[in-house]
């Protein structure tokens, strides 16, 4: 983050929206009791687009005040760690893919015929030009192992307990933001995320902007990261297709298939 540390995508980001495979089985319907802990509902967020395995086709729309851009992408995850994403459209794009393998992240740009082990230094950098930064994609369960998670609000709202979680780094932490904040129903469906600098100053949002059903369950299918320092600067990730129990080899997370090779 930092710009992001999946989803997400996020894909949790980008953490949760991109690189995220089920925690629950198609036919059951998981909802978190009011008692809940504020980890136990992290934890069910992050789980619930993410799991052993999943495939997933995503649109994606870069706004500014005076352009858009759209694109389409794949993304294949395996638990936690691993994740390849690789765009399909527009064709000038087409190709272009990035592989998570546990904390390593390695770009391919099919034009220049190269692959880059992106260094730490560069993880906060934008991703393909968009709002998520590449430490979007690479922080699945950050936020279980460098933050204190607590509850700070709940409320009920349209038949679901609302709950609003507070993200703080420990102080060994190694990472950038101070403060993240996050609101989700009782079923582990993210309406919001809120990424603070280190004097708490409101940087970036990520918000629901449409639930419904797909996959075999109800998932935010439409979610939007907002830059707050620029005004009308936003990225928008859309589902298109999902399988969250997807038979993924595992050669489908190496560096020959980010390249495209078999």
């Amino acid at each position: 983050m930092r710009s992001a540390r999946m989803a997400s995508f996020a894909f949790a980001g980008v953490s949760l929206a991109l690189v995220s495979g089920p925690l629950f089985a198609e036919d059951e319907i998981a909802v978190a009791s009011v008692d809940a802990t504020a980890v136990q509902l992290l934890q069910g967020a992050l789980e619930l687009t993410r799991g052993a395995s999943s495939y997933t086709r995503l649109a994606m729309k870069i706004h500014r005040p005076d352009w858009e851009r759209n694109m389409e992408l794949e993304a294949w995850t395996q638990g936690q760690e691993d994740a390849l994403i690789r765009f399909t459209a527009p064709a000038k794009d087409a190709g272009n893919a990035t592989l998570k393998l546990a904390d390593s992240m390695w770009t391919f740009v099919p034009q220049l015929k190269r692959e880059a082990r992106l260094p730490s230094s560069m993880m906060s950098q934008s991703w393909a030009s968009s709002d998520f930064s590449y430490n979007d994609l690479s922080r699945s369960d950050n936020y279980l192992r460098y933050y204190e998670v607590q509850i700070v609000d709940r409320n009920q709202e349209g038949g679901h307990t609302i709950f609003s979680l507070q993200m703080t780094p420990y102080d060994d932490a190694p990472v950038v933001w101070g403060r993240e904040t996050m609101v989700l129903r009782d079923d582990y469906v993210m309406l919001s995320q809120t990424f603070h600098d280190q004097d708490l100053i409101a940087l970036k949002q990520m918000e629901t902007r449409n639930i419904g059903p797909l996959g075999g369950r109800e998932i935010p299918l439409v979610m939007r990261m907002s830059d707050l320092a620029e005004p009308d600067h936003w990225t928008e990730i859309r589902y298109l297709e999902a399988d969250f129990d997807a038979n993924v080899p595992a050669s489908k997370f190496t560096r020959f298939a980010l390249r495209g090779e078999r």
